[in-house]
């Protein structure tokens, strides 16, 4: 593992932070090799369309932020995984009250050096979420029934995303479970050569 490489993959990781949060398409396009691909809460596919979405959404006036921390790389020859922390910030009218949510954490991505390092996948763990009303004096009444059936994860990022009208996945990975196992399973299979599987 050289330091290069790693340097390289924290470029990738940073740029797609900065481009996707600006709007800047076609350097978040340049961020995943032809094939890539992208899972979250509201979307599984492709990267390509994954960027449509994106635009799409950032055109209606969403506001999202990701704040990354750390990064650690695992490179065995011409494959890496890479987990950096995250905290994706959101801000929206729910039931009529502006707020903020705030989910905590990890992208678990599987690079491939072709013709240069590039994402194949990105899978988010959802560590922890909130949800807070941007004027502390305003209550927010959520359906608890409907709250307690996503995730622990990220249940208010879910909500606020049933609520727009998005089909959510609930089968995303978290801190713990077999979903992130799973996750887990698959990057040390794709570091020893392996098919990726996910």
């Amino acid at each position: 593992m050289s330091v290069e490489d790693q340097r390289l993959i924290n470029g990738v990781i940073g740029a797609w932070v900065v481009a996707r949060d600006s709007g800047d398409w076609p350097t978040l396009r340049s961020c995943w090799h032809s094939d890539g691909r992208m899972k979250t809460t509201f979307y599984e596919g492709p990267a390509t369309e994954f960027v449509d979405a994106l635009r799409q959404q950032f055109d209606r006036g969403a506001v999202v932020h990701h704040l990354m921390g750390g990064t650690h790389v695992e490179i065995q020859g011409a494959r890496a995984i890479a987990q950096t922390k995250t905290v994706i910030s959101q801000r929206l009218v729910l039931h009529g009250v502006e707020v903020d949510i705030t989910c905590t954490g990890r992208f678990y991505d599987f690079f491939e050096l072709r013709d240069a390092w590039r994402l194949v996948l990105r899978e988010p763990i959802y560590e922890k979420d909130r949800i807070d009303p941007v004027d502390s004096n305003t209550s927010l009444d959520l359906d608890r029934t409907l709250l307690s059936g996503f995730p622990p994860g990220c249940r208010h990022l879910m909500y606020s995303q049933a609520q727009a009208g998005l089909a959510v996945r609930t089968n995303v990975a978290q801190l713990r479970g077999a979903e992130v196992e799973g996750l887990y399973a698959a990057g040390r299979r794709w570091l020893h050569g392996e098919g990726l599987e996910r």
